[in-house]
């Protein structure tokens, strides 16, 4: 049986609610008991945290609500690597989680439990609906409360001393301009335009997992009923967009820092290419910032911009943005503890103080009132949104035996970059399409 993946990748940014002077009964999910005449919540909150690294942060969110409201607030924290055991386990005892996490593949074990988020007071607070988790009858079950975002790192001071700015960039032909100019110029410039592009383990997955990403992305957005509406990834690909992977792949490999041949010997640094002023892009995500920073680097310098390759409309095209990190409310608690943890939840998105301590420790969240990210690579990825632009969903989390799928890619891409021929690159095609139906035959049975 085919597993269940239930991710929803949403094509457009949640219009603004215009909900302000709307009126709330007291008994309808997100109603606060601040007005004249309604109820305050009686009931309390259960939050079974999902990543340790934020413990101390959300008991003390917990702490500030409870001061402020009088609600008890209580927050456990799963030992990392034991968050399904210990959810199992919770949900047995009479008091049991009111917020827990269900990602995609924990759809099919606890979307029976899951409260439907569809028009409540925390789903009208998003700022986008590219996280949100359904099941296959369209039930909302979960919502993403803070993600990752991944593309190609830029160092604008390198290009304004090249002549260009990153703001030139709108697509793959400008990208394409400003990359073979550096490279023209790049004996007198003294760096090249992107880093290397290893592809040894510690770096071909930027490639076989996050590049290839613009493939799946595509042919979703072509063919979501081939997806299952996003239910579950397809038996096989079509390939349609592998010509633009090679355009932007090609580009990196032959505007780089390393002849392509060597790259298959690994062993390479890009980061340290980056941060050392050698390159002017970089393909990675927002974990790289911090590094970048401590590296010596310059906060307003660094950017973040699409995968460009070519395709139609790519100009509202946004960040690669995923995440595993999504909202539960249990909808088998009672009346008053739904109540009390939707204010909650409405709370902790809309207060500057709450959204604030909680962005500092999940570094973004989806939220149109939370407050802004510190991490620039993610308050980009936001800002894409917020004009309009279409999210890369993390597609990739479809890929099938990924450890298979994507050593077949390497070997394929290897030979590729040993000798860049258009008959190599159908060995590239067939690797990643085909082998795409190979794998998924093979896991589904």
């Amino acid at each position: 049986m085919k597993k269940l993946f239930a991710i929803l990748m949403a094509l457009a940014m949640v219009l603004s609610f215009a909900a302000c002077g709307q009126e709330e009964t007291p008994n309808e999910p997100g109603n606060e008991g601040e007005g004249e005449g309604e109820t305050a919540a009686t009931g309390s909150v259960y939050w079974l945290n999902f990543k340790p690294e934020s413990d101390e942060a959300l008991k003390a969110i917990a702490e500030l609500y409870t001061s402020k409201t009088g609600v008890e607030v209580k927050v456990e924290t799963a030992a990392s690597g034991t968050y399904s055991e210990t959810l199992t386990a919770e949900m047995d005892k009479s008091n049991a989680p009111t917020i827990f996490v269900v990602s995609p593949n924990g759809v099919p074990t606890w979307g029976e439990y899951c409260l439907d988020l569809t028009g409540t007071a925390i789903e009208a607070e998003l700022s986008t609906d590219a996280y949100n988790v359904y099941d296959e009858d369209g039930k909302l079950v979960s919502i993403g409360y803070c993600y990752e975002c991944y593309g190609i790192i830029v160092n604008n001071a390198l290009l304004n001393e090249a002549g260009h700015d990153v703001s030139e960039i709108t697509n793959f032909e400008t990208l394409k301009a400003v990359v073979e100019d550096i490279t023209a110029n790049k004996d007198t410039l003294g760096f090249s335009a992107f880093t290397s592009a290893g592809m040894d383990g510690s770096s071909s997955w930027r490639f076989t997992g996050h590049l290839i990403n613009l493939e799946y992305v595509h042919e979703y957005r072509d063919d979501p009923e081939a997806w299952g509406n996003g239910a579950y990834g397809p038996a096989t690909l079509t390939g349609a967009y592998m010509d633009n992977f090679r355009n932007l792949f090609d580009l990196m490999l032959e505007n780089s820092t390393t002849d392509r041949k060597e790259l298959a010997n690994g062993g390479f640094d890009a980061a340290a290419e980056f941060a050392e002023g050698k390159a002017a892009f970089y393909c990675n995500g927002n974990w790289e910032y911090q590094g970048l920073l401590d590296k010596g680097m310059n906060a307003e310098d660094l950017y973040m911009i699409p995968y460009y390759s070519g395709i139609e409309g790519e100009e509202k095209a946004g960040l690669n943005c995923g995440t595993e990190n999504y909202w539960a409310i249990n909808g088998t608690a009672s009346e008053e503890d739904i109540q009390a943890t939707m204010d909650f939840l409405v709370w902790l998105v809309t207060d500057p103080e709450a959204s604030e301590m909680a962005v500092t420790t999940f570094g973004v969240m989806p939220y149109k009132s939370a407050a802004e990210s510190t991490n620039r690579f993610l308050a980009q990825a936001n800002a894409y949104l917020a004009d309009g632009c279409y999210n890369f969903a993390w597609v990739t989390n479809y890929q099938p035996n990924v450890d298979d799928y994507r050593a077949t890619a390497v070997a394929a891409i290897n030979a590729y970059n040993a000798d860049p021929t258009d008959a190599n690159w159908a060995t590239v095609v067939t690797a990643f399409i085909d082998g795409w139906a190979v794998q998924y035959a093979l896991a589904n049975g």
